[in-house]
């Protein structure tokens, strides 16, 4: 079947400023020309990165973290959170004056108007604060959340929430997906479509929602700007994202 490469978005294909680098895009281009398929694998939601997709011609992707997977955009995968825990969630984090943004492949809504924590932690992936609309999730697949709290006071949500798997990606914010829903799960509904043998499977990313996908593949490169921790599953550390990383972990994998 060939090979399959699976590119994180923030601090893998996007550098620091959330620009896509002109080596990366050369890097992609030349992947594909070699026969290689190309997949990203992101917590962004589908909406998030639709110009990026468009750019790289790319069709192939898991998101919000493994539970919304499309394949030559065809979905071949969801798995929303369950709207009753969603619900008693809600409640407990206003009590808490934590808010929550929901997300589907649609859209998103926060639970309230304006928030600080929600303003920086989207304003860090260049987005706005989404509009309020508490009652969101009522009716819809509800694919993510993000509850906004400072380190430490996701502990109490994370006792108490046994069905949801709750990662850190910003000071002040967390995904909440469902309990064992990762980037991995959904790599592996996607390689069961297209019969790749796993030697042949790479991903490359540089955060915490990256572990499990990188220990999953059969080769994970972490970005050089990743976390320690992401760093010590990898089969090769590659350099900054603003440093070529991408071009010169494919180039050492001899995939390009």
């Amino acid at each position: 079947m060939g090979k399959i490469v699976f590119f994180d978005i923030d601090g893998t294909l996007l550098d620091h400023d959330k620009k896509l680098p002109l080596s990366t895009k050369k890097a992609l281009w030349e992947l594909k020309n070699n026969g290689v398929y190309v997949a990203i694998a992101t917590g962004r939601a589908p909406f998030m990165f639709e110009d990026l997709r468009e750019e790289l011609e790319i069709d192939s992707f898991v998101s919000f973290n493994g539970q919304y997977v499309v394949f030559e955009n065809r979905v071949i995968y969801e798995n929303p959170l369950n709207h009753k825990e969603l619900g008693r969630f809600l409640d407990e984090s206003k009590h808490n004056s934590h808010p929550l943004v929901f997300e589907n492949e649609k859209g998103m809504r926060a639970s309230v108007k304006h928030h600080p924590y929600i303003e920086t932690s989207m304003g860090s992936l260049k987005f706005p604060h989404p509009e309020e609309d508490s009652a969101y999730f009522i009716g819809k697949k509800i694919h993510q959340a993000m509850i906004f709290c400072e380190e430490g006071e996701e502990n109490f949500y994370i006792e108490k929430y046994p069905h949801f798997e709750f990662v850190r990606w910003h000071p002040f914010s967390l995904d909440v997906m469902p309990k064992g829903g990762s980037k991995a799960e959904g790599i592996k509904k996607m390689i069961e479509q297209l019969s790749f043998d796993l030697k042949d499977v790479y991903a490359f990313g540089d955060g915490l929602n990256d572990i499990e996908m990188l220990k999953a593949v059969g080769t994970g490169v972490a970005m050089g700007n990743g976390v320690p921790e992401v760093k010590k599953h990898a089969n090769l550390i590659t350099t900054d994202v603003a440093e070529k990383g991408i071009w010169n972990g494919l180039k050492e994998l001899n995939l390009i």
